[in-house]
């Protein structure tokens, strides 16, 4: 997999149908290293980032920022709010395991937060 950080921003998800594998462990850990502040969970077979802000109307604005992206990839994660954290989890979970979409919307959501 040669991948970079530019490339994955500018990917687009793919639909994901019977013949989609999940990403291998050295697949998982070369995107990992193009989104370093997602953690991997491999019990869970997930990426997980929390954001934290001073409010909970930044942190609803964030996830509003989060359901557009979501909705334009059409690629959508697990979201945990509260007052003032956000925690974005992202697994492809009819491959049961992680797949290049959920490192693209990870690259893209990091982007939101810079």
């Amino acid at each position: 997999m040669n991948q970079s950080l530019d490339k994955l921003l500018e990917s687009k998800c793919q639909p994901v149908n019977d013949e989609y594998l999940a990403l291998n462990l050295s697949d998982i850990e070369t995107l990992r290293k193009l989104t370093p502040r997602w953690q991997y969970c491999a019990t869970e077979n997930e990426i997980s980032q929390t954001f934290h802000f001073k409010n909970y109307s930044q942190t609803i604005e964030f996830v509003n920022k989060i359901a557009s992206v979501a909705e334009q990839e059409d690629h959508h994660p697990e979201l945990e709010v509260s007052f003032s954290r956000c925690k974005v989890r992202y697994s492809t979970h009819s491959v049961k395991g992680l797949t290049e979409n959920d490192f693209i919307c990870a690259a893209k959501i990091d982007r939101l937060d810079d």
